[in-house]
């Protein structure tokens, strides 16, 4: 006889939330196996995984053992000088032992180790059968479901995601005796609520998906979600489309049916005139279904539908589906037409009375300031800075827009639309759509470049103003976004190569915004930002102290403080960034130590250490460096900067001397032109000479002159090193 079984739960249920419905399954699955594991009861997992539909929930296992397993424990106690007395009597210490393991003390066992003889209870507990204990294992597994609105329902007080209408538990082609929210399980599951409207017999747990099948219901969710992709793409296909699916999408309409069909529909092309991005929101978000693209990725007039129902007048099924998406479909149309008849030019002059922030204005001050730090990048990096101070001051028009307020999301989309229709410039269109990239994680960068400056000088007014403001990021609290901004940030200036000064630009945004917190007035705040562009951004305090004068607040003195501390956050976001990327930690800190202004430039350093740690001299290098690191923190007064040649007395000081040397030479060039994997693969050169130095010459030497110039030397060859990275963060221990 076998000793185990294939196990079968179900939960049979009215309709379950659509977006809970993957995790509910899953802690259901997980809560089974683990109320499994925590009685010892074996079982095969093999490739199962959870089972759902819109009205189930259920587990399937290939293999259960049908007993728990007999268990043995062992508790040991007193030692036979504490457990004794002289008599040979049981002490205190015994008496509570022995009561402690529930048996008289003339009923232990004794064990014997390297300290002596101590008494023991051993016992044994025989397992139970497995039935009898799935019943209290599947209510846990409930009771542990992260539910967050339980509905109640009946005179009782059970409570669920959704009231529970049958159970079926099967361990093989037994039934197991147990209940769960007063339901008693049987081995009768319910089929399609209209295609299979009766019982529907499990003989065993081995059969279950194929009788729900024949029953029309497919309840594997990965057999169901796949089917319904091929049928929707066969849909799109027959038309001469392209089935735009997105896996949220997917999921959801996965959740909502148990017998996918799908269904070909269409609407009237007047409304493609409608930006296809807000049609294609209203099909996915409000109705679950899935736009047809074209071969150039453009809307077409058709749409697929899937059904729960495989009817016999599908023509009346598509009629219901065309008829519940034109209304919406007008009211987009109605919003894009009244925004193109009110003209781009009139929703930018609305964002005077529209509060962005109150420290820091309205929309209107924080284009103004977008636009002149747009202006600076764009000099930096090759665009007419022109067209960037355009750009900036169109980028939050469409915020005043009725698209925009009806679809959210199209912030920027329908910024490009409206300029486009207005008569700007291409690239000035394409940049108020790409100044919002990336919008997610793992969404691409802006793709032009006056989008990348618009997207950079967008985001530095937004972290700057946040920081000024008091809104840092604490805990989850990120109201501002300043987390997700930095990364954007960071990002766009490393993967567009932009060999742009962060620290100037921060510098630029700091300033704009204290300027716009301290009242200056904004013709007046543009006109002093200018002029300290035109002096370089050099802030030091006689220039700080210039502008306190002139606009009479002291709040300008904490620039420098700020400064710091954005370079930092951002600094910290890509921290995180590039361990998701598997960047080691070390390998982050090495380049980050040196505080590059220009994160391009710190990209190249952290890639060069990543191939600089691959070479054998790497390990003992990084710990050199370290050693050399500390000895020159110790050092007491200042060190040469030059080495006198005829204080070098030991061959390996001077055969030291030569190599540094000729290696600063070699690598002259080299870091000239940021190219620093050439420069740490020159100085893996010179492990050897370093070696010999460590290991015959004495650098605190008694002799003062002798020992300032090994000083000088060590200063050399380390200064050389972290003009590219501190290697010493790589050191092991």
């Amino acid at each position: 006889m076998s000793t185990d079984k294939p196990l079968l739960i179900e939960l049979g249920t009215e309709e379950l939330p659509v977006k809970a419905l993957p995790e509910l399954a899953q802690a259901l699955f997980d809560g089974v196996l683990a109320g499994l594991e925590k009685r010892g009861i074996a079982f095969e997992r093999g490739d199962a995984r959870p089972l759902y539909t819109p009205r189930r929930l259920a587990v399937r296992l290939p293999a259960v053992a049908l007993r728990q397993p007999d268990r043995h424990s062992e508790m040991l106690g007193p030692y036979l000088n504490i457990a004794l007395d002289g008599n040979g009597q049981p002490t205190p210490a015994l008496r509570g032992f022995a009561a402690k393991a529930g048996v008289e003390w003339g009923a232990l066992g004794r064990v014997s180790d390297a300290k002596g003889e101590r008494f023991v209870h051993r016992a044994s507990v025989a397992g139970v059968d497995s039935a009898s204990l799935l019943p209290d294992i599947v209510r846990e597994a409930i009771a542990a479901m992260p539910i967050a609105k339980p509905m109640r329902w009946g005179d009782h007080a059970f409570a669920f995601a959704r009231p529970l209408h049958w159970l079926v538990l099967l361990l093989g082609d037994q039934v197991i005796d147990g209940e769960v929210f007063g339901i008693r399980a049987d081995r009768m599951s319910r089929g399609h609520r209209f295609h299979f409207a009766k019982p529907v017999w499990i003989g065993s747990a081995d059969d279950y998906v194929e009788a729900l099948r024949q029953a029309k219901v497919l309840v594997d969710p990965i057999e169901r979600r796949d089917n319904i992709r091929a049928q929707v793409e066969a849909a799109a296909a027959a038309v001469n489309g392209h089935a735009r699916v997105s896996e949220d999408n997917l999921q959801q309409v996965n959740a909502l049916v148990e017998w996918p069909r799908a269904v070909t529909c269409s609407f009237e092309q007047a409304f493609l005139r409608v930006p296809q991005e807000a049609l294609i929101s209203t099909m996915e978000a409000n109705q679950k279904f899935f736009p047809v693209l074209d071969d150039e990725g453009r809307l077409s007039a058709h749409f697929i539908a899937v059904a729960n129902i495989e009817s016999r007048d599908e023509a009346q099924v598509r009629h219901g589906y065309e008829r519940v998406i034109r209304p919406r479909f007008a009211d987009a149309a109605f919003f894009f037409d009244a925004d193109c008849k009110q003209g781009l030019a009139a929703m930018n002059a609305g964002l005077a009375s529209v509060t962005y922030q109150h420290k820091l204005g309205s929309y209107a001050d924080k284009v103004l300031r977008v636009g002149e730090l747009a202006a600076v990048i764009a000099a930096q990096v090759g665009v007419d800075p022109t067209l960037a101070r355009r750009a900036a001051e169109l980028s939050k028009a469409d915020l005043q827009s009725r698209l925009v307020n009806e679809f959210p999301e199209l912030q920027g989309i329908a910024g490009r639309y409206y300029a486009a229709a207005a008569g700007e410039p291409a690239e000035v269109a394409a940049a108020l759509d790409e100044a919002y990239m990336p919008r997610f994680g793992g969404d691409v960068i802006a793709p032009s470049r006056l989008g990348q400056v618009l997207a950079i000088a967008e985001r530095l007014d937004t972290l700057a103003g946040g920081f000024a403001a008091g809104l840092k990021p604490t805990g989850n609290k990120d109201p501002f976004a300043l987390r997700r901004n930095a990364l954007g940030l960071a990002r766009t200036i490393i993967e567009a190569q932009l060999d742009i000064d962060l620290a100037k630009c921060l510098r630029g945004a700091i300033c704009l915004t204290g300027l716009t917190i301290v009242g200056v007035e904004r013709d007046r705040a543009v006109l002093l930002f200018r002029q300290l562009n035109e002096r370089g951004f050099l802030v030091d305090q006689v220039q700080l102290d210039s502008f306190e004068r002139e606009t009479e607040s002291r709040e300008i003195s904490l620039w420098p403080e700020r400064l710091h501390e954005l370079y930092d956050f951002i600094l910290d976001r890509l921290r995180h960034y590039t361990a998701e990327q598997g960047v080691p930690a070390a390998h982050f800190e090495a380049a980050a130590s040196l505080r590059p202004a220009s994160l391009l430039d710190f990209g190249r350093r952290l890639m060069a250490i990543g191939e600089f740690v691959k070479l054998p001299e790497a390990e003992a290098l990084a710990a050199a460096n370290k050693r050399i690191g500390n000895i020159l923190k110790k050092a007491a007064g200042e060190i040469p900067e030059h080495i006198e040649r005829s204080r070098l007395r030991e061959p390996a000081e001077i055969a030291l001397a030569e190599s540094v040397e000729s290696a600063i030479r070699e690598t002259d060039a080299a870091l000239a032109a940021h190219d620093y994997l050439a420069v740490l693969s020159r100085l893996a050169w010179l492990r050897q000479p370093v070696d010999a130095f460590f290991d015959t010459v004495m650098v605190m030497a008694d002799d003062e002159a002798l020992r300032e110039n090994r000083l000088a030397l060590l200063k050399r060859l380390h200064d050389r090193f972290v003009a590219v990275a501190d290697i010493s963060q790589l050191a092991s221990g």
